[in-house]
């Protein structure tokens, strides 16, 4: 069996994907409403700061930040994953291994993450985050993906809305 090794960094900065079981599955945008409020939940008990985020129909990246002396990102991802499961209607076809470990079948059991080593580093990450709707055909342009924190990046005067440009600039590799 693999021996998983996660980073502990106190007050680290991690960037996550985190999928569906059911990679068709759009229930992550289906159910936003129900996401947000488990975050917003997880966040008051456990707090940790957003610095990216974008959810998509099947999967999710993020980039959080931890508070000093706080290491532990896999309890807080625990919880966001048992609570929005609980909270969403029991209508999933149950694969053989969740039904095993009594799990509900909507998240693969594990998550990727990616320690944020320096400044480079988190801008790649961040720019990842938003630009992942383009990049999977889901809009034509990034300001068209609701479910992300680019919005806020544009208000905060990061990113300009028309950032990354379009699906024909990136298909010709002109990215930014």
């Amino acid at each position: 069996m693999v021996n998983y090794r996660r980073s502990r960094i106190p007050g680290g900065i991690f960037f996550f994907t985190v999928n569906l079981l059911d990679r068709r599955s759009d229930l992550l945008v289906q159910k936003i409403d129900i996401l947000r409020d488990v975050v917003r939940k997880v966040r008051h008990e456990r707090p940790f700061h957003i610095d990216a985020w974008v959810v998509l129909p099947d999967h999710l990246h993020c980039v959080w930040t931890l508070p000093s002396g706080d290491a532990d990102y896999a309890s807080r991802w625990q919880n966001i994953k048992k609570m929005f499961s609980r909270q969403i209607p029991a209508i999933e076809s149950l694969s053989e291994k969740p039904v095993r470990s009594n799990g509900r079948g909507i998240w693969q059991p594990r998550y990727w993450e990616h320690t944020i080593r320096d400044e480079r580093d988190y801008e790649v990450h961040v720019d990842y985050c938003h630009i992942n709707p383009l990049k999977h055909g889901l809009v034509t342009t990034v300001r068209d993906w609701p479910f992300s924190s680019f919005h806020r990046y544009v208000q905060e005067g990061v990113y300009t809305a028309d950032w990354a440009g379009t699906v024909p600039d990136l298909q010709a590799g002109e990215r930014m």
